[in-house]
């Protein structure tokens, strides 16, 4: 028995005996109190009439004195009994009501919902945890690209957002604490359909509990878990969470590539970037003397990437903590003395770090009036706050929001993009402006589509039968020929090969491929829709490997064949 239904019974149990028992006192009174017809003669009332007469006269209808008119004695007790039916119908409807507007009533309603929409999603789907700036980016894009999510969030108003969202798709929400296993069970975590899990609660601790409870109850399907702790980073990777996503540590170590190598910074961000935006930056921070303002964990990863590349550095933070190599100044750097005191005028460049946005446009507006020539980095913590940020134009904008949603979206687009990255920053700076330089002739200048590609039956059907038909065999450079007219190239460069578990960078276009390989390319949307109808339909790949161009239709076919000079 759900639990919606119970607690009605629970809650009614007393109201209704109440009416039952008016009625079946009522009913046995009226079959026991003798009754006369016109005639004078004895006219007792049996079970059924007395029934079919309270239930129109005590349900406030009215009709009559049947099947004779009532005695004295009768009607007495009739009185009685409307009078005992009206109070019990009070008490039922105002006990009804008040189940109504119970919260423990609307929120078992909301769990029987839930349910039965989880119950019927057969499409692919993702659980969301936190539906806070975070989750809501993330939702509105997976919403955007058609693939379906169910969501859970502790906060009742948040849990009204996502109903209010109109997203293309029925999203089943839920407020509930993901930390309990059986909220996930309840989500949909050991469906076939479920295709991972995110924790992108506010709370480390919840999105650790989240994560260990994924890895025992379903450890098939990946979780992508946010953690700004160190500590919280460590014990996640000890059972091996599949992505951990530190929105800190991803901007210090885009921080230490944008030193050390300019072309691998503005591969990488060109790559993971939200694709309705483009890089926040065109030009990459200079070397010299930085002033970080805030030394939380944010500023401990920015000082540790300018540590790494031997920078000088000087910290303004409210809690002075002398540490060996660095100059602490007690303040908040919003007031222009600690600002001078800190060099900023010799500085090339400073960093509002800390976790208080007003604050952060303050220390930006004032150090950029005492050295118009610095390189600016704010922290911005708030996504609400997009229009103030964007109005001020620092060099660089890190959003926390974003940086998660930019990871945890690239993962799920595509699955070999972070070993891209991974082999990517082995590579030289040289490598990568060479690669960029490959990507921006196709014509994919701000934020190019990433999509990979695996060569089986269900993914690229007419690959897989061109392969399995055996003759010449089938090379990637014939995956990059437009199939509108394959003496065009379309607009994609590939980025990685993975084949029984190795990954090859930037495979050559004479590269031989087999059943099972996965590909990733960047390039053009467009590029992205012609290269499908080639892995789909084996018509569209003969003409783009031979320049035949065959009908489609059966009967087409075999007219062909039966014209050419084979036959």
């Amino acid at each position: 028995m759900n639990s919606a239904l119970l607690l009605t019974l629970r809650r009614l149990r007393w109201p209704l005996v109440l009416l039952v028992g008016v009625y079946a006192v009522g009913i046995t009174g009226l079959v026991l109190i003798p009754g006369v017809d016109e005639h004078g003669n004895p006219a007792p009332m049996d079970f059924f009439h007395a029934f079919y007469f309270l239930s129109y006269t005590a349900s406030t209808i009215g009709f009559g004195e049947i099947p004779a008119a009532f005695t004295d004695p009768q009607r007495l007790w009739v009185i009685c009994v409307i009078y005992m039916s009206v109070i019990a119908w009070a008490f039922t409807v105002g006990t009804a009501l008040t189940l109504v507007q119970d919260r423990g009533f609307r929120q078992a309603l909301r769990v029987q919902r839930f349910r039965r929409q989880v119950r019927r999603s057969f499409e692919p789907f993702y659980i969301v945890c936190g539906y806070g700036e975070t989750g809501a980016l993330v939702c509105r894009t997976l919403d955007d690209w058609g693939v379906r999510f169910t969501v859970l969030d502790i906060d009742p108003a948040t849990v009204d957002d996502v109903d209010l969202s109109h997203h293309r798709v029925e999203t089943p929400a839920l407020v509930a604490d993901a930390r309990q296993p059986e909220q996930l069970l309840l989500a949909g975590l050991t469906s076939p359909a479920c295709r991972g899990v995110l924790a992108l609660t506010n709370d480390d601790d919840a999105n650790l509990a989240i994560a260990i409870t994924v890895r025992l109850l379903n450890p098939a399907i990946p979780v992508l878990a946010r953690a700004t702790s160190p500590a919280v980073a460590d014990n996640m990777a000890s059972f091996h969470t599949d992505h951990i996503v530190n929105p800190f540590r991803i901007f210090g170590e885009a921080l230490s590539a944008a030193l050390e190598a300019p072309a691998m910074f503005r591969l990488m961000l060109r790559l993971t970037s939200l694709h309705h935006r483009g890089p926040d930056i065109d030009d990459c921070p200079p070397r010299g003397h930085w002033v970080v303002c805030g030394y939380g964990r944010f500023g401990r990863e920015v000082v540790g990437a300018f540590d790494r590349e031997s920078l000088q550095v000087t910290i303004i933070d409210p809690e002075a903590r002398p540490e060996s190599g660095h100059l602490f100044i007690q303040g908040l750097g919003t007031a222009a003395e600690p600002l001078r005191r800190a060099g900023i005028e010799g500085a090339v460049g400073i960093v509002a770090g800390t976790d208080d946005d007003v604050n952060n446009l303050s220390i930006a507006v004032t150090a950029r009036a005492l050295n118009p020539k610095l390189y600016v980095i704010v922290r911005q913590n708030l996504h609400a706050n997009h229009s103030l940020f964007e109005a001020f134009r620092p060099n660089y904008n890190a959003v926390s929001a974003e940086l998660i949603a930019g990871r945890c979206l690239s993962v799920i687009a595509t699955p070999l993009l972070e070993p891209f990255l991974q082999l990517a920053r082995q590579q030289t700076d040289e490598w990568a402006s060479a690669l960029l330089e490959r990507i921006d002739a196709v014509g994919a200048k701000l934020t190019p589509a990433t999509w990979s590609v695996r060569l089986d039956a269900a993914s690229a059907p007419a690959v897989t039968a061109a392969l399995a038909n055996g003759g010449p065999p089938l090379v990637i450079g014939e995956l990059l020929l437009d199939p509108a007219d394959r003496a065009s190239r379309l607009a994609c460069v590939p980025l990685l090969l993975r084949r029984g578990g190795r990954d090859e960078l930037l495979p050559a276009e004479d590269r031989p491929l087999q059943a099972g390989d996965e590909l990733l390319f960047t390039g053009r949307n467009r590029a992205r829709r012609s290269q499908h109808l080639a892995l789909a339909n084996l018509n569209v790949l003969d003409y783009v490997r031979t320049g035949r161009d065959v009908p489609g239709g059966w009967i087409w076919q075999k007219l062909t064949r039966a014209r050419s000079p084979a036959a």
